[in-house]
């Protein structure tokens, strides 16, 4: 968003362009015997509306005739309906993989676009409700603009950048589509008290199912009762946004290795974490979202796996759903798949077959085929609740079957780790950096307790293992919030919305107008930006709306524990000892507020931010343009007329006052972006500059932005080019700062 120059910190983020999409249709008639689940073998429509009228017809018997059923016909019924819902599930492992290498083409459906409803009879048709009518009472979500975020091209990058680039688009596809859902979710609230008061439909229709059923005791005879039940917005509640995305990837082609591969995926190194089962899928590492097995069928019989007998076993995923499991790190006993109970209790209910998964599993032995092994241990950093970590190749040598505890048989695969990998990762109690700290007492090297010396809710320690002796960071004032010079006076505070509360309406918010009719966060994980933008309109002093909306999230304050230590070669760097998730606010750029003329003279000073708002939404000077929304409407005749080539009018000088945000280095690989903020005024010259996470961020990682520095671009006293060696460490390393 801001460009680095001349002694200037600054960074150029890759445009995000918005695309319209609507991708609706009716939904079609269909009888629900159990709970829908995943099921690749089937193409299923999304409904235009959230509210969908259900027609009972059920045989009404006399009083007589009633039979009341027992616990163990009860408990029958439910294993029944349990196997339904596992030959749906088993569906997944029959599927042609998504890489086309098959025929015909099919894409997987995810349970969010397929939503499953809660009825009391197994005699339901599904009939989608006319549009009219379901206006009348619900929003309707083809109303809503879907964003589809546009792929970057990944032509001649790193394989690791490009699979940091994937995972980036997915995330910005699953913030998308978070925001919908809440959207969504807020209008069924406020619906749901506007018709507070008055009798509801859903009353007087089960008014008119009693006095029906009177009238069945009345003759003793059999009649068709007609239902119609309203069914509440909650019962389709997309709640896997995730795989919604996955699907948004599929359609657009943006999956990085859609064919499936044998060994590593470029890129990937062990050690890798992903934070949900979705993101292994996007990158091509492990196919599916929910079977632990993922194998090559026989559309890879042709090519360059000709010779070998298929299914062939790719990657497994160990996460403890299995009570025949046992994890020995080097050594793995692996239990086949199928026969388990759905519900989660780990119990093996049936005996499992040599056959999908299992049979792949087998043949890996028969061919010495090694497999990727992908660990997913409890962690509440992920939205999922685990985080899977790739712990390198494996050799399965040995397979046989037995009577599992439960008693049934069960397939076990014997895997032993190949030798010349690194050193394991989730067998420790560690993170891929190290151990985080749990007090100030387990902190090695500390030479600070807190730099901010108070003023930041949470502390901030600094260490060093470099330095002998160690020192601590000196010649600075920590300065929480931005302190205008002299000679720079604020703007007046602009007018805001009306919201009460919190702003949930977009359509009548008039922050979010300035936003492109739409909130620029989600509320998921305290607040997270969707995608980066020109500039991002803030709720301010003039608005009717509280500080827990959703539009105050960057005005909140650190919510991150964060470390301030010494590198070898890049001097003071930042880490976070908590997990940052994409979208997340990391801390404001803050220091003296100046006019970029009374610096310019001043040499040896690197801790200059140019606000470059206006020349970036214009792309300037060889900016690169962001997101186009409402807000380029605010920028007035004389500032379009005063926007030129020329060094920003304003700038922030955290030379010598300053937070931490001074002491987060350059990467040309960063995992932070620079995001222009206004709330208390709409002077984009006077912009906030703010920094928020571009990527998953695990604990102890360092965290970067990219300066923006042109090669070549700065010059020394004598006029010559400057050079300066860049130590980032980053897979497409420029090698230079400038």
């Amino acid at each position: 968003m801001v460009e680095k120059s001349l002694k200037c910190k600054g960074s150029i983020q890759t445009p995000i362009p918005n695309a319209a999409s609507s991708d609706s249709s009716s939904l079609k008639i269909t009888k629900c015997e159990a709970p829908m689940m995943m099921n690749t073998t089937t193409t299923t429509t999304t409904t235009t509306t959230t509210s969908t009228t259900v027609v009972v017809v059920k045989e009404e018997e006399p009083p007589s005739t009633i039979k009341r059923h027992s616990a163990r016909i009860k408990l029958k019924q439910i294993a029944e309906k349990e196997v339904l819902v596992r030959k749906r599930v088993e569906l997944l492992d029959h599927s042609p993989e998504v890489n086309g290498a098959s025929k015909k083409k099919r894409r997987r459906v995810s349970p969010s676009s397929s939503p499953s409803l809660s009825l009391p009879s197994d005699n339901v048709a599904v009939v989608s409700t006319p549009k009219s009518v379901a206006e009348k009472n619900t929003f309707n979500l083809s109303e809503s603009v879907v964003v589809v975020p546009t792929p970057v091209n990944l032509e001649g990058k790193s394989d690791h950048a490009k699979v940091r680039e994937t995972l980036r688009l997915f995330n910005s596809h699953y913030l998308h589509l978070v925001q919908e859902e809440e959207t969504r979710c807020a209008r069924v609230v406020e619906d749901k008290k506007k018709s507070k008061g008055s009798k509801s439909k859903k009353e007087k229709q089960c008014a008119r199912v009693v006095e029906n059923k009177k009238k069945s005791k009345a003759s003793k005879s059999k009649k068709k009762v007609v239902v119609e039940v309203e069914v509440e917005d909650t019962k389709i509640k997309a709640k896997r946004p995730d795989l919604k995305a996955i699907s948004k990837m599929i359609e657009t082609k943006t999956v990085l290795f859609p064919d499936k591969r044998i060994g590593n995926i470029p890129g990937i190194d062990v050690g890798h974490q992903f934070y949900s089962r979705a993101e292994m899928v996007v990158v091509g590492f492990h196919s599916h979202w929910l079977n632990g097995i993922d194998y090559m069928g026989q559309a890879y019989s042709k090519g360059e796996y000709s010779t070998y007998t298929f299914p062939i076993a790719v990657a497994i995923v160990l996460s403890g759903m299995y009570e025949d499991d046992l994890d020995n790190a080097d050594d793995v006993i692996y239990t086949g798949q199928g026969g388990h109970n759905l519900t989660g209790d780990k119990r093996q209910i049936k005996d499992q077959v040599l056959e999908r998964g299992n049979l792949a599993l087998k043949n890996c032995v028969d061919q010495g085929v090694p497999v990727r092994v992908v660990r997913g241990h409890e962690s509440r950093s992920s939205y999922c609740g685990k985080v899977y970590t790739y712990d390198g190749l494996y050799k399965v040598v040995q397979y046989w079957a037995e009577k599992g505890i439960s008693g049934f048989t069960v397939f076990k695969f014997r895997l032993k780790r190949l030798e010349g990998q690194p050193l394991l990762t989730t067998k420790q109690v560690q993170f891929s950096f190290g151990r985080v700290p749990q007090s100030l007492a387990e902190i090695q090297g500390l030479v600070c307790e807190d730099i901010t010396g108070g003023q930041e809710t949470i502390p901030i320690p600094a260490t060093n293992l470099v330095d002998e002796p160690p020192v601590a960071p000196t010649d600075y004032k920590y300065l929480k919030s931005i302190q205008p010079a002299n000679n720079v006076k604020l703007p007046s505070s602009a007018g805001g919305c009306d919201c009460v509360g919190r702003c949930v309406d977009p359509k009548t918010c008039a922050c979010a107008r300035l936003n492109g009719s739409d909130f620029p966060y989600v509320h998921r994980d305290g607040g997270r930006l969707i995608e980066a933008k020109d500039v991002v309109y803030e709720c301010g002093p003039g608005c009717g709306c509280g500080p827990e909306c959703v539009n105050r999230t960057s005005q909140k304050g650190l919510k991150y524990r964060f470390e301030v230590f010494r590198t070898p070669k890049k001097g003071w760097a930042v880490r976070s000892w908590d997990f940052i998730p994409s979208g997340a606010p990391i801390c404001e750029y803050t220091g003296i507020l100046r006019r970029t003329e009374d610096v310019d003279s001043v040499s040896g000073n690197d801790y200059i931010f140019d606000i470059d708002c206006l020349q970036t939404m214009k792309g300037l000077g060889g900016r690169e343009r962001r997101s186009r929304d409402a807000s380029e409407s605010e920028i007035t005749s004389s500032e379009k007329h005063e926007v030129s080539e020329s060094t920003p009018e304003f700038c922030i000088d955290a030379g010598f006052s300053g937070n931490i945000a001074r002491f987060i280095n350059h990467s040309c690989g960063p995992n932070l972006f620079v995001q222009c903020v206004l709330h208390a005024h709409h002077d984009m010259k006077l912009a906030r500059v703010m920094l928020f996470a571009a990527d998953n961020i695990p604990p102890l990682q360092e965290l970067t932005y990219d300066y923006g520095y042109a090669l070549d671009s700065v010059l020394g006293p004598d006029g010559k080019v400057k050079q300066v060696p860049c130590y980032c460490g980053a897979a497409d390393c420029k090698k230079r700062l400038y």
